[in-house]
């Protein structure tokens, strides 16, 4: 059980003198926060890899990338993150079950051959039937082959490759009315190049999400380094594209993008075979029936998750589209500010997958002490890296803007923009930890109404701020958004409610 005197508020501070310390749990925390890190800001670096190229072809070709990669990736995470989420957590859990269920079958055979069968504390036994049964509603075990059969495993992939091809086609039999919604008019200077950039860019979609469902399961079993091996090659194929091409093409304008573009949808499509061959040596993904497959359990939490995904992806897309209404200029500098502040923030979900695997296991088992412990763990953690990245990007920032632009405005909206991107990491960290804590409970209700609260204030904020106070508008109104999630993240815990109530105990 958690410790008597913790108030639940407190939670951050539970152990701080540990928060650094590789002790056992410190270790496996690392062990899978590293490699996940890793593997999550692949994506990501190479699509700033691409605008930083993409950037020295002049702010308009700059601005159209930006606003494609904004929608594109914020369309994506509506498919992408219930999946991902809701996949790591059920794997994780009916992978600890099934190691309870073996571990209780052992202890069972011993104790029939013991005549101490009857000294059994009753209270042990309850919880490993507890558990027993668990494992037996997942309906999971080893195959004759010797590969583990998980139903979220392959229920993981069906969703995932259902929605990609959807993905695909709604972004290429939509992009012009998208990109109109977010500002980029037909006819104007930036139409043709974001169009095309972002129906290429769609081309990929199937393998995207293929290739994160995957990864959803590998977390699950608390494997990071396989997806890290995998994508991790991804930016510096980008960088490699870029250096060979940007000479030759740099008066092509779109030819070049478009020349990177299809080489790198090419390239996610052999990231997903990689994976695939990989995971299937692990795990079975022929099902044998329909009835084994956990896809209404999907399903039903994916659907909770989706709203608020929803909810999420409306606040950055439309900060994106308020910053395009403002010209291409300014869009030009949000697109660098916003792939930074991305990029780093996603280094704290390596902490948020770790948090989640391990926490999906606790909640599992009922092991409340190891749940209250990693929590605490993780959120001191994720401060530390905050802080860390605040300190590297108010810095590295200034000096690596002409790296992305040449062209003076630009720079000079990149510096407005700065101190914003530094400032928040912290508040990023936080918010981003304290959701993969609460899916790690299984709190997928309350992340989904929560953020959609969130969500209401935020877009009230941005529309208010970005029409009075303009570029920096929309980057006040993004700082209120985050500070607000890290809030709702903090407040379940706090108030010791839902899956928490044991921290009363």
């Amino acid at each position: 059980m958690a410790d008597k005197d913790l108030n639940p508020s407190c939670i951050l501070f539970k152990d701080v003198r540990s928060a650094l310390k590789l002790d056992e749990l410190g270790v496996e925390i690392a062990t899978i926060a590293l490699p996940a890190a890793m593997a999550l800001t692949a994506d990501p670096i190479a699509s700033l890899i691409d605008t930083a190229f993409i950037g020295q072809i002049g702010p308009v070709e700059l601005a159209a990338v930006g606003v494609s990669i904004a929608l594109f990736n914020q369309i994506s995470r509506i498919a992408i993150f219930p999946l991902v989420s809701v996949t790591t957590s059920f794997v994780a859990e009916e992978d600890s079950v099934k190691g309870a269920r073996l571990d209780f079958k052992e202890d069972d055979v011993s104790s029939q051959d013991s005549e101490d069968k009857m000294l059994i504390p009753q209270k042990g036994l309850d919880e490993k039937m507890h558990r027993l049964d668990t494992a037996k509603s997942f309906e999971i075990g080893e195959a004759e082959h010797g590969k583990k059969q998980i139903a979220s495993a392959p229920s993981a992939l069906i969703i995932g490759g259902i929605l990609g091809l959807l993905q695909a086609v709604f972004l290429i039999t939509a992009a012009r009315p998208l990109l109109s919604f977010m500002g980029v008019k037909y006819g104007s200077e930036m139409s043709k190049p974001a169009e095309q950039y972002l129906k290429l860019r769609s081309l990929g979609a199937p393998a995207v999400l293929l290739s994160l469902a995957m990864q959803g399961v590998f977390r699950g079993l608390k494997d990071t380094k396989t997806p890290l091996y995998a994508t991790g090659v991804l930016p510096l194929h980008m960088l490699s594209l870029s250096k060979s091409n940007i000479i030759t093409h740099i008066d092509e304008n779109v030819t070049y993008a478009s020349h990177v573009t299809k080489a790198a949808a090419v390239f996610r499509y052999l990231i997903a075979l990689i994976l695939f061959w990989r995971l299937q040596r692990e795990v079975e993904l022929l099902s044998p029936s329909r009835e084994y497959l956990q896809l209404g359990r999907f399903m039903k939490n994916g659907f909770q998750l989706l709203i608020r995904v929803i909810a999420v992806t409306f606040c950055v897309t439309l900060s994106a589209s308020m910053a395009a209404r403002l010209g291409s200029t300014e869009m030009a500098a949000f697109q660098v500010c916003l792939q930074v502040w991305l990029a780093s923030s996603l280094l704290a979900d390596g902490l948020a997958v770790a948090g989640q695997a391990i926490l999906a296991s606790a909640f599992a088992r009922k092991d409340y002490g190891r749940a209250a412990a990693t929590a605490s763990r993780v959120l001191q953690l994720s401060l530390a890296l905050g802080f860390c990245l605040a300190v590297m990007l108010g810095f590295g920032l200034h000096f690596g803007a002409r790296t992305f632009t040449k062209d003076a405005d630009v720079i000079r909206f990149i510096g407005v923009g700065i101190p914003f991107v530094a400032a928040t990491q912290p508040i990023n960290s936080l918010a981003f930890v304290f959701d993969g804590v609460n899916f790690g409970a299984s709190d997928f209700a309350y992340s989904a109404y929560s953020m959609v609260i969130v969500a209401i204030f935020s877009i009230i904020a941005l529309l208010v701020l970005s029409s009075t106070c303009g570029f920096i508008g929309i980057w006040v109104a993004l700082t209120v958004y985050m500070s607000l999630r890290a809030l709702a993240g903090f407040w379940r815990i706090g108030t010791a409610t839902g899956p928490w109530e044991f921290l009363r105990s």
